[in-house]
């Protein structure tokens, strides 16, 4: 069930968010319990088969977490034993579905085996359950969970704004909500605030990141077909992904957050216009911002962060980077991915450490954006390719070894008119470049939205939006006609 399907839009969110507040925080764990049986449904509709994976995984780690507790008189070596249990336990699950392809493959090409691929059906949102668990798990064992109600625990994990794709969530940053009973109060100002934040997110993926997608995936299959790309194709299918990632991951983030707020429970800001960052460090602050603080917090600062001098805070970037690339897909180019990354956060830091990390001039600002940008874009070719031949087969072009034409289309069936991916490439390149992002807006918003004029008017629009979002043609043919 997608965000933007009818059946979510029109049947199951109206429902969820009626039964929420009719409720109300007079029953607040009758809602949470409720919530969380229509988190579970929400995921069964999209794998009925993986829902008892999903459910043991979170019995098992609720257990987990209060045996590895501290507790007068448990002893702290039984504690990090059991803590080293229940992570092999979660990371052997994470392993055996989406990694043993990957792995069984190589061990035949490198050793001449022929063990046989299991093929296994890779669960919804493994990967984001697992990654919030074992968070859960290490905080649990360091003595800093204090929630410990189940029906709240089921629902920080299943909780189905985020459950497919993401944020990441922390315990810290939800349980506490979850257990308010005025996070089951129905607030005017958050739902139309919500309702906002979502329509943004909706027209992201459908106005601008499917359009994008529809033309880099035309760019990316006549690669792998074998033919050699001129320059300006090149470059525009590999910027045509890099906006189709933002936009697309970007607006299932405001998505998400909306929905959220609909219910009354703040989720964290997930990008914060990460293309307008002048640094590959300042990049990664701002792009995946939970995967990202995830990733600092329970693998590099574990493999030593900075404690241990130059060389090894290098190293630890690199790997960091690496599992982080293959954290998104069991294949060589997601650790290619992950490898490009790491490299190009060394490089800043070293250049850090010999110019300094002062802005410097508008020019030099702009020098950096540009450079970063660059950078980023290069690597999502190796993150988007489907095999290493393809993506070398873009790089070629990009490089100008197969010459450059003006006419990048010429010979390329496209999904709409060629006039079209140029305004929509333009405003793409506006919206992330020069303007603020949803998050920076609704700080700007007043605290409050008062009157029911307000949030008449407000449903009004916000309705029309929908009218005009949720049909994929519909919004094609708005495009068309305005043509921006």
């Amino acid at each position: 069930m997608l965000f933007n399907s009818y059946e979510f839009l029109f049947l199951f969110f109206p429902l969820v968010l009626a039964g929420h507040f009719l409720l109300g925080p007079q029953r607040a764990l009758a809602a949470a319990r409720f919530l969380g049986a229509a988190s579970l449904f929400f995921y069964g509709w999209w794998s009925l088969s993986a829902l008892p994976l999903l459910l043991a995984s979170i019995g098992f780690n609720y257990l987990a977490g209060l045996w590895v507790t501290p507790l007068a008189g448990r002893s702290e070596r039984v504690r990090l034993w059991r803590l080293r249990g229940a992570l092999a336990v979660n990371l052997g699950l994470l392993g055996v579905f989406k990694y043993a392809d990957f792995f069984i493959g190589n061990v035949n090409a490198a050793a001449g085996t022929d063990w046989p691929l299991p093929h296994l059906l890779l669960p919804i949102g493994i990967s984001f359950y697992t990654f919030t668990q074992i968070a859960f798990l290490v905080d649990a064992w360091a003595g800093k969970v204090r929630e410990r109600s189940f029906s709240h625990y089921l629902l920080f994990v299943t909780y189905f704004p985020h459950l497919i794709a993401g944020p990441v969530l922390h315990h810290a940053q939800m349980m506490p909500q979850f257990a308010d009973p005025a996070s089951y109060r129905l607030d005017r100002a958050k739902l139309v605030l919500g309702l906002a934040t979502f329509t943004v997110g909706l027209a992201k993926k459908l106005l601008l990141a499917d359009p994008m997608g529809q033309y880099a995936d035309v760019v990316f299959a006549a690669a792998g077909q074998g033919v050699d790309l001129t320059t300006l194709t090149a470059w525009l299918g590999a910027l045509a992904y890099a906006f189709q990632i933002y936009f697309d991951f970007s607006g299932y983030s405001d998505m998400a957050i909306g929905l959220s707020l609909c219910l009354g429970i703040r989720l964290p800001i997930n990008f914060d216009s990460p293309y307008q960052a002048t640094s590959l460090i300042d990049f990664w602050r701002r792009w995946h911002i939970s995967l990202s603080t995830f990733l600092r917090d329970y693998l590099y600062v574990p493999l030593g962060g900075n404690r241990h001098g130059t060389a090894r805070r290098y190293l630890n970037l690199v790997l960091t980077m690496l599992l982080g690339g293959l954290w998104h897909g069991a294949s060589w180019t997601f650790v290619l991915w992950g490898a490009l990354h790491g490299a190009g956060l060394v490089l800043n830091h070293l250049w850090r450490a010999r110019f300094g990390t002062r802005p410097g001039s508008r020019m030099g600002r702009w020098a950096g954006a540009g450079l970063t940008f660059a950078w980023v874009t290069l690597a999502w070719v190796v993150f988007r390719a489907e095999s290493m031949e393809v993506a070398g087969a873009l790089y070629r072009g990009m490089a100008g070894l197969n010459g450059w034409s003006s006419h990048p289309f010429s010979g390329f069936e496209l999904p709409y008119k060629q006039s079209e991916f140029y305004w929509s490439f333009l405003l793409c390149a506006i919206l992330a470049f020069c303007l603020p992002n949803s998050g920076q807006l609704a700080r700007w918003l007043p605290p409050q939205i008062r009157g029911r004029g307000q949030v008449v008017a407000s449903a009004l629009v916000l309705g029309v939006l929908f009218g005009a979002g949720v049909s994929r043609l519909g919004a094609h043919s708005a495009f068309l006609y305005f043509q921006f």
